[in-house]
């Protein structure tokens, strides 16, 4: 091997062995800062419902609902709008059109997610609060079963309204993956479904989703760590309060927007020590869907061989 090729595989190695040692630091550190919060309350911390910054007893149990809740709302919108649009510019619009459609959406992937946070607050919040949430009261609150979910004063500001914006957010993410992927499949493929004469939906449905399957997983996969970790845009929408609402209207409080609105206001040990549990608890939140989806991306692989 000569001296070049040796250089170039310890650069390699050293970049790829820094991300996982940077990724373990990071982990590591946020558990030591953390030690005390885990010392004092114990697994209670996670189930515990309290937050008395008073009192000094916490409990994450609010925080981790509402990161789970909003960014499964925000996926229920994100992937068949981005489904839809992947569609949309790779088999359907013509030629003139992808182009600008195209940069449109990842245009949107560049907005500071403080903007959709505002644009939230202030545009989107009071439309909820006047149109959206009284109909999803009057219509949804009185039926059985789904009716405690859309019941609750029409503020504007909660869990749906906080996963809608979240949505929006990821759609770019997804749908910027899910259209490279479909434009990626071999033209023959799709030449040859045409010639047995199947119709643009049946090559999309028996030829395109099947042959980028693992891709699109990867895609969404992607956008869900994006809404996981989402902080300022949640903070303006999600209405940041540490009580427990089976709701989608009332306000919540995710982990990330507990440490953004909280972390200058810690004024003891244990205070601080929780918020940093919290980013802990984040990441491993993060690391868990992640395993999950590397776990479902192998089965797909090895079910196509």
């Amino acid at each position: 091997m000569s001296t070049g090729d040796r250089a170039f595989r310890w650069l390699t190695a050293v970049a790829a062995w820094a991300v996982l040692i940077t990724l373990l630091a990071a982990a590591l550190s946020m558990a030591w800062g953390g030690r005390l919060a885990f010392r004092t309350f114990g697994w209670k911390f996670i189930t515990s419902p309290n937050w008395d910054a008073v009192g000094h007893n916490f409990g994450a149990a609010i925080p981790i609902y509402g990161t789970l809740v909003s960014s499964a709302l925000a996926m229920l919108v994100a992937i068949p709008t981005s489904l839809g649009i992947a569609i949309f510019l790779s088999e359907v619009a013509p030629r003139w059109l992808r182009g600008p459609v195209g940069m449109a959406i990842e245009l949107l992937a560049a907005i500071p997610s403080i903007i959709y946070g505002m644009w939230g607050l202030f545009v989107f919040a009071p439309f909820m609060a006047n149109h959206v949430e009284p109909w999803l009261n009057d219509k949804l609150g009185p039926l059985p079963g789904i009716g405690p979910l859309f019941s609750g004063p029409p503020i504007g500001i909660g869990m749906l309204t906080a996963g809608i914006v979240l949505g929006i957010m990821t759609i770019p993410f997804i749908s910027s993956v899910m259209r490279d992927v479909f434009q990626a499949v071999p033209p023959a493929l799709r030449e040859s479904a045409f010639a047995l004469g199947a119709t643009p939906w049946e090559v999309t449905r028996k030829v395109t989703l099947p042959y980028t399957s693992s891709a699109v997983l990867g895609a969404i996969f992607l956008g869900l760590g994006r809404a996981l970790g989402e902080t300022m845009a949640v903070t303006f929408v999600l209405g940041n309060a540490h009580d427990f609402s089976g709701s989608l209207l009332m306000p919540g409080n995710s982990i990330a927007a507990a440490i953004a609105n909280e972390f200058t206001e810690a004024d003891s040990p244990i205070y601080l020590s929780s918020l940093i549990a919290l980013g802990f608890l984040l990441f491993v939140v993060t690391f868990i869907v992640l395993a999950i989806a590397k776990f479902m991306l192998m089965r797909i692989e090895r079910s196509f061989g």
